[in-house]
Order: C-alpha cells, then sequence, then structure tokens
C-alpha cells in the first residue's frame, strides 16, 4: 500500500513540476506576443507620424499657393480701379484715387499675411501630432520590451517554483520510504 502512496505522490509532484515548468513557458510565449503586439502599434504610430507630416509640407504647400493666388486678385483689382479711375477722366498718379489704391493693397497684404499665417499653424498642428505619434511609437517599443522583461522574471520564478517543488516532493518521498525523521530542537 505505501508502494502505490509513494507513486502517487511522485505523480503528483511531476505534475506540479511539469505545470510550473509550462506557466514558465506560457509566459515567456505571452510577453513576446505582447513584444510583437507593441512593435506592429508602433509602426503604425510611426506610418501616422510620416502622414502628418505629409500633411504638413501639404498645409504649408496650399498655403503659398492660396497667398499667390490672392495676392493675384488684389494686383487684378488694383488694376480695376485703376482703370476705372482712368475712364472716369481722374489722374491715377495722385490724390485720392493714389490712396483708394494703397488702402486697397495695403488690406491685401494684410489679407495674405493672414493666408501664409493660417497655413502656418495648420502645419504646425500637423507638425505637433507627428511628433506625438513618434512619442507613442517609442514608449509602445519600451512596453512591449517591458512586457518580454516581465515574461523573462515570471518564466523565473516559475522554474525556481518548478525546482521548489521537485525537490520538496523528493524530499516527501525519501522520507516516506526511507522513514526519515526530524529531529526535536
Amino acid at each position: 500500500m505505501i508502494g502505490v502512496a509513494l507513486v502517487l505522490s511522485a505523480a503528483g509532484t511531476a505534475t506540479r513540476v511539469a505545470g510550473q515548468v509550462q506557466a514558465g513557458k506560457a509566459a515567456k510565449a505571452a510577453g513576446e506576443a505582447a513584444q510583437a503586439a507593441a512593435e506592429d502599434q508602433a509602426q503604425l504610430a510611426e506610418a501616422n507620424a510620416a502622414i502628418a507630416e505629409a500633411q504638413a509640407a501639404d498645409a504649408l504647400e496650399r498655403g503659398v499657393e492660396e497667398e499667390q493666388r490672392f495676392r493675384s486678385q488684389i494686383r487684378g483689382m488694383i488694376g480695376s480701379q485703376r482703370a476705372g479711375f482712368a475712364g472716369a477722366n481722374i489722374d491715377v498718379t495722385s490724390g485720392s484715387a493714389v490712396d483708394v489704391q494703397a488702402d486697397a493693397a495695403y488690406l491685401g497684404e494684410l489679407d495674405a499675411l493672414t493666408i501664409r499665417t493660417n497655413a502656418a499653424r495648420a502645419a504646425w498642428g500637423h507638425k505637433v501630432e507627428a511628433f506625438n505619434y513618434r512619442r507613442a511609437a517609442e514608449i509602445t517599443r519600451k512596453e512591449g520590451v517591458a512586457a518580454v522583461a516581465a515574461a523573462h522574471q515570471q518564466q523565473i520564478a516559475s522554474n525556481i517554483a518548478a525546482a521548489g517543488t521537485l525537490i520538496g516532493g523528493a524530499s516527501s518521498l525519501l522520507e516516506a520510504r526511507y522513514g526519515f525523521k526530524r529531529r526535536a530542537s
């Protein structure tokens, strides 16, 4: 009867050891999967950063084009004013005709500079977005590395627990088989 108990005890110890080793392997696999997922997320963030950079460049480019188009419209409007004054036999080089043209040029320049500033602000927003995406990618990669490190620690702990279970089980089996008794202190 004692032989059956020893066999069952040995089988239980072996099962616990195998379970602990498997738990360590599962922790390692989970850590590696977490790191792979983190790298995928980081690559997505890098791609989004590149898109945001392209949007920033596009915003500046569109701003330059819109500013040039607007300046052209202002020149056309001033030309129309000059033609209107000349058609009414008003000297376009003096007096109120010059003042009207100067005011139109001044206000047009303010609007053109506003267009440029708005484009720069839009570009800046996209650049900030790109920076944020890149920082998110960096942080995500670090989280992946941390997951692997934590999984490695978990695997080590599982292996140590398996060794402890094995030693404790062997000790119990030896005590049961050979009757080792502990001395009272």
